[in-house]
C-alpha cells in the first residue's frame, strides 16, 4: 500500500481538526474548569476522556450511523436534548460553587475532590454526547476522505484525531494548572466556576435552539 497517496487527505483532515479543536466549546469549558478547580492530573485525565470520545464519533462516521443522526430530525433533536441536559447538570454544580479558603496553599490536593474515573467520564460524556461533534466528523469523513480510501487508513485518521485531541487538551491543562495561574485564579475560583457554569448553560441552550 502506497501511503503517500493519502497525505493530501491527512493534511486536510489535520488542518480542519486543528481549527475545530481550538475553538471554544463544551470540551474547552470543562477542561478549563477542571484545570483550575482540581489541578493538572484531573484536568489531564478529563482531557484523555475527551480524546477517547473522539473514537466514538469516528466509529459513527465509518459505520454510517452518523448519517442517520444527520438525516433524521427526531433522532437529532432527542440526542441534542440529552446532551443539553448533561451540560445543564454540570452547569448547575458549577453555579453552586462556594468560595475556598485562600489561606490554604494552592496544590494538587484539591484533585481529591473528584475521582479519576469521574474525571474521565465527564470528559468522555461531554464530547461523546455532543451531536455537533458527531456531525463534524461525519462531514469531514464524507467531504475530505475518498470513498476509495481503505478502512485501515480511515481508522488511522480516526486514531490520529483522537490522540491529537487528547494531546491538545492535555497541553491546555498543563498551561492552565501551573502554580502561578492557579494561585492567581484560586482566590476568585467560585466566581470562575459560576462563569463557567453560565457558559455551559449557554452552550446547552445553543444545542437545543440552533
Amino acid at each position: 500500500m502506497d501511503l503517500s497517496l493519502y497525505w493530501g487527505e491527512f493534511l486536510t483532515i489535520a488542518g480542519v481538526h486543528l481549527l475545530a479543536v481550538a475553538s471554544p466549546g463544551p470540551d474547552f469549558a470543562i477542561v478549563l474548569k477542571h484545570s483550575i478547580s482540581y489541578g493538572r492530573r484531573i484536568a489531564m485525565i478529563t482531557s484523555i476522556g475527551v480524546g477517547v470520545a473522539i473514537l466514538l464519533h469516528v466509529t459513527y462516521s465509518l459505520l454510517g450511523i452518523g448519517l442517520l443522526l444527520k438525516t433524521n430530525p427526531l433522532i437529532y433533536t432527542i440526542f441534542s436534548y440529552v446532551a443539553a441536559a448533561y451540560l445543564v447538570y454540570i452547569a448547575v454544580g458549577a453555579l453552586k460553587s462556594k468560595a475556598v479558603d485562600t489561606a490554604e496553599p494552592a496544590s494538587e490536593a484539591s484533585s481529591n475532590e473528584i475521582s479519576n474515573r469521574k474525571a474521565f467520564a465527564i470528559g468522555f460524556l461531554t464530547n461523546g454526547l455532543n451531536p455537533k461533534a458527531t456531525l463534524f466528523f461525519l462531514s469531514v469523513f464524507a467531504v475530505a476522505v475518498s470513498s476509495q480510501t481503505p478502512s485501515s487508513i480511515k481508522l488511522a485518521y480516526g486514531l490520529y484525531l483522537s490522540v491529537a485531541t487528547g494531546m491538545w487538551f492535555c497541553f491546555l491543562s498543563y498551561l492552565l494548572s501551573t502554580r502561578k495561574v492557579r494561585a492567581f485564579i484560586r482566590q476568585y475560583s467560585h466566581w470562575f466556576d459560576r462563569v463557567m457554569g453560565a457558559v455551559l448553560l449557554l452552550l446547552a441552550a445553543k444545542l437545543v435552539i440552533v
